[in-house]
């Protein structure tokens, strides 16, 4: 099973950008679907994006569509989040998650990681 660490959150302001890293470890991320999550206060998890085995195809929700990519690097064994134009509602905990087809990534995976804080002040 693979295991998964975030890194990257952190304070920033209204407007800003962060990248979010999510290193993996025991498996390599190129067998696995992965998606990036978040949970605001008292809220539910929201999946964010999501990428295939390959990487060539993303999907997003709407609420980040056009501010936040996602993309792999293999070499690195590593999938990121590029958040731009920041809102304070984007304040959250961000999780990134694996599993082995993208719907299953996106409904209910089976690896994730311990997240990483993001806080944007307005």
């Amino acid at each position: 099973q693979v295991q998964l660490a975030e890194s990257g959150g952190g304070l920033v302001q209204a407007g800003g950008s962060l990248r979010l890293s999510c290193a993996a470890s025991g498996r390599t991320l190129g067998d696995h679907a992965m998606a990036w999550f978040r949970q605001a206060p008292g809220k539910g998890h929201e999946c964010l994006a999501g990428t295939g085995l390959s990487g060539e195809t993303t999907d997003y929700a709407d609420s980040v569509k056009g501010r936040f990519t996602i993309a792999r690097d293999s070499a690195k064994n590593t999938v990121y989040l590029q958040m731009n134009s920041l809102r304070p509602e984007d304040t959250a905990v961000y999780y990134c998650a694996a599993d082995v087809t993208t719907l299953k990534v996106k409904t209910s995976p089976r690896c994730w990681g311990q997240g990483t804080r993001v806080t944007v002040s307005s």
